[in-house]
């Protein structure tokens, strides 16, 4: 991505990205309270890097619908399985681990479940309305899937008006085939604007290490401006297994600054862009 690349596929991670593991009694309180609710976060189930800071700070990104997927993006640790019906309790115990952590911003996102009629659209809704319930006066964001493009179903998310939707592109179009076979570029950027066109404050991630070159992502940042997404996240790809693929290369911390200055000089209002960036990490100081 940058001028001159590290060597390729590298697996020595760079000091820029290594991380100190919490003392902090907070990271096991956390932990320990979503497991007696029986909760998923994608914190652990993608295993987030920053997952010790955030669960010392008692923050987590609840991911419901279950803990296995219906696609198989090569660059998720959350993998394909036999996919669970959904649990009707599932909302409103999200909405009590709110209120026990003393949340005033949810972040909620899920598994994709292409074998839903909606993909499941309604149970993102019933969880949004549970938090609010339980927790008067906090902000919601919903880091969504796709929906296959299905119009009705992302309005059934619209409806519940959270503060924010959030659809990670994750990568440059160029890279789909490889990386995020089962989605479409041009269908993320119509969810985009259709969320913008509601009212609604629209978000967007992508990852750098995976073989993009620096005009790629200039290109792709482009077009999250036309699309008017209003707050975009850039991190660095970490290779969660050694059956995901390798890292091509550990983009400078440098050269995500330089980035986040030609997205903010398109005219993108918000962006947050570092080697440790993830979509929802520090998500309520956009609120």
């Amino acid at each position: 991505m940058s001028s001159q690349k590290n060597s390729a596929r590298c697996s020595r991670i760079p000091e820029w990205l290594r991380i100190k593991l919490p003392s902090d009694p907070a990271f096991a309180e956390t932990r320990g309270l979503l497991k007696d609710l029986g909760l998923n976060t994608v914190c652990q189930g993608a295993k987030c890097p920053n997952i010790y800071e955030c669960f010392s700070k008692h923050v987590a990104t609840f991911l419901i619908m279950g803990s296995h997927c219906t696609r198989g993006c090569a660059f998720c640790n959350i993998g394909l399985g036999h996919v669970s019906p959904l649990d009707p309790e599932e909302p409103a115990r999200v909405g009590e681990a709110a209120a026990r952590l003393g949340l005033r911003h949810v972040v909620i996102t899920s598994v994709t479940r292409d074998d839903l009629p909606d993909g499941g659209a309604e149970h993102f809704a019933e969880t949004v309305r549970q938090v609010r319930a339980q927790v008067p006066g906090c902000t919601v964001e919903v880091l969504i899937p796709d929906f296959q493009g299905n119009e009705a179903a992302l309005h059934t998310v619209i409806d519940v008006a959270p503060e924010i939707i959030n659809h990670n592109v994750e990568t440059v179009p160029e890279l789909y085939t490889a990386i995020r076979p089962q989605a479409n570029f041009e269908q993320s950027l119509t969810l985009l604007q259709r969320v913008h066109d509601a009212g609604i404050v629209s978000k967007s991630g992508l990852m750098l290490g995976l073989g993009e070159s620096h005009e790629q992502v200039k290109q792709l940042l482009a077009r999250l401006h036309e699309v008017q997404c209003q707050i975009v996240t850039v991190g660095q790809y970490m290779r969660p297994s050694l059956k995901h693929p390798e890292v091509v290369e550990y983009v400078t911390p440098e050269d995500f600054e330089a980035l986040a200055c030609y997205a903010r000089e398109l005219g993108i209002p918000h962006v947050f862009s570092a080697p440790r960036v993830r979509s929802s990490y520090n998500a309520a100081m956009f609120v």
